[in-house]
């Protein structure tokens, strides 16, 4: 699965989903990265945690740096998605800087999730 999903995107766009781990001793936690969906117009902002490491700060420490790589590999705008329920990821978003564009669709009769994006001023 990996080598079908974050290695090919990798290699293909220069980011992916990556493994965030513990400073301390390395133990993973969780994911976090920029990915490509089918489904939506642009790159966006992923991530994922253990319960037990949820609501601890780690998501906002490794979106913010995922966030500050977007503009270095040349991406002037990031994407984002959550259920609209989701109200620490709604809120999570809005701390990173990304505004609420709109409720969406990703394919037909699906449930329905909450756009978010953020720009980044072009270098120079």
């Amino acid at each position: 699965m990996l080598a079908e999903g974050p290695i090919t995107m990798q290699r293909a766009r220069g980011h992916s989903s990556y493994v965030v781990t513990l400073r301390a001793c390395g133990t993973p936690i969780g994911t976090c990265g920029l990915i490509k969906r089918d489904t939506l117009p642009g790159v966006d902002l992923g991530y994922a945690f253990l319960e037990a490491h949820r609501g601890q700060g780690y998501a906002f420490e490794a979106a913010s740096a995922v966030l500050a790589l977007a503009p270095t590999l040349g991406l002037p705008r990031v994407l984002a998605i959550t259920t609209p329920g989701n109200a620490a990821s709604n809120g999570l978003l809005g701390k990173l800087g990304m505004r609420f564009e709109r409720f969406m669709h990703l394919v037909p009769g699906d449930n329905g999730v909450n756009l978010y994006s953020i720009d980044f001023n072009p270098a120079g």
